[in-house]
């Protein structure tokens, strides 16, 4: 399967958030993806029939609900003689708004990757199934963290860190005694060593063997316990074949996890998240370098940077959720922008115009992702952009000390 890119993934993560949000009183929202392959005038005849089996639908309220969604869609279909390269999607239904009222809401989805089949369905819920698959990551790395105390298993799905399994053990520590009673002591230590490794290996090799798209596995733990693990071949033999390399960890529960895909990023640079790292990083050294950095943060200053066409990498947090808003006086035409988070514009009330005699209401005109804005602005100049994930500690840095907003500029800039 084509792989999507980062701008694709965002852009349809945001859809479906916005489709998932969607709830209908009764089986009011109705879901329909025509693939490439299908003619619009046998959709066509397809909604007509349910259109007749919709007449049977005992509450009024719903199937007038229903009708008028179906109808919506058929108004949409004479826009297309046939489908796109990639196929459509149709999300048209009545969502509840709280107090026993609907509303129609309606979304039109070319997706990035071709649909397979056909699929009609009327539920309380949109089915956005298809549409998340195509979100799952194709590059995908189990990870397994190891020693006589712990044992730690998760996936590297793209970016993003999971775990998946934590476990400690029974076996026992050293003790002061000697003689015959020492080497008893050491005998029943490995003993128990070894029940351990087996326990492991095969809880790893279960959770891994399920997920047949897994590229590799990265082991990682403190000192001489994971090679011999690995030497030993605790793992199953299809997993076995699977082990990248080993990378020394000083930790080797959840923590771990991170710290063993830091480590292993600095030398498998093919890896998503070792170019996320590396930019961040980049972007990191030049903060610290004073008049001559190429470091620029800040909304304000990121701005004024991609006006002068000087930002040569724009790095932004995955986890932004802000909108950028053209605000319009009715009277005078008066505009500004403004940028406000997504928990604020469901309640932002325009402000009055700043310019007219007469006290007079702006109105918002435009809505725009502050992502897709910003990146189609240093596109535009050449630059790069990258979507930076919150699954590493310079992700959160991003997130945390920079607001999500940053760039490496082209040369050094002189902002106010």
């Amino acid at each position: 399967m084509t792989e999507l890119s980062q701008r694709q993934k965002y852009d349809l993560k945001r859809q479906l958030e916005e489709l998932k949000a969607c709830r209908g009183k009764h089986t009011e929202l109705i879901s329909l993806y025509v693939p490439p392959t299908k003619q619009i005038s046998d959709v066509t005849s397809y909604l007509r029939n349910e259109i007749s089996e919709s007449q049977n639908i005992k509450s009024k309220t719903t199937k007038k609900n229903v009708l008028s969604a179906i109808e919506s869609i058929l108004s949409r279909l004479k826009m297309f003689r046939q489908p796109p390269e990639n196929g459509v999607v149709f999300f048209v239904g009545h969502k509840s708004i709280g107090s026993d009222q609907t509303t129609m809401v309606a979304f039109v989805v070319e997706p990035p990757l071709p649909i397979q089949t056909f699929l009609y369905r009327c539920d309380s819920l949109f089915f956005i199934e298809p549409l998340e698959q195509m979100l799952t990551e194709r590059e995908l790395y189990g990870l397994f963290l190891i020693d006589r105390r712990e044992c730690t298993i998760g996936l590297l799905r793209g970016n993003r860190v999971e775990l998946l399994k934590y476990m400690t053990s029974q076996v026992p520590g050293k003790h002061g005694r000697g003689g015959q009673s020492q080497r008893r002591f050491e005998r029943l230590t490995e003993i128990a060593a070894h029940e351990w490794f087996q326990k492991c290996g095969e809880k790893a090799s279960e959770i891994f063997l399920a997920e047949p798209d897994v590229k590799g596995i990265l082991i990682g733990g403190p000192g001489p316990t994971k090679r011999y693990f690995n030497e030993e071949g605790y793992l199953h033999y299809e997993i076995q074949d699977k082990v990248v390399d080993l990378f020394d960890t000083g930790y080797t529960d959840e923590y771990g996890l991170r710290e063993l895909v830091s480590v292993a990023s600095d030398t498998m640079m093919d890896l998503k998240i070792s170019q996320e790292k590396k930019v961040m990083k980049r972007f990191l050294r030049e903060i610290t370098k004073g008049d001559n950095s190429l470091a620029v943060y800040g909304e304000h200053f990121v701005r004024k940077a991609l006006e002068m066409g000087a930002v040569d990498s724009l790095l932004l947090s995955e986890d932004l959720r802000k909108y950028r808003i053209t605000l319009r006086c009715p009277t005078c035409s008066y505009e500004e922008k403004k940028t406000i988070s997504e928990d604020v514009l469901e309640t932002f009330e325009p402000p009055m115009c700043p310019t007219c005699k007469t006290p007079t209401q702006m109105e918002i005109t435009q809505k725009i992702d502050i992502i897709d804005e910003l990146s189609e602005l240093v596109e535009a100049t050449s630059g790069k952009v990258f979507l930076i994930s919150q699954s590493s500690e310079e992700g959160d840095s991003l997130k945390a000390a920079f607001s999500g907003i940053a760039a490496i500029s082209r040369y050094p800039l002189k902002l106010v």
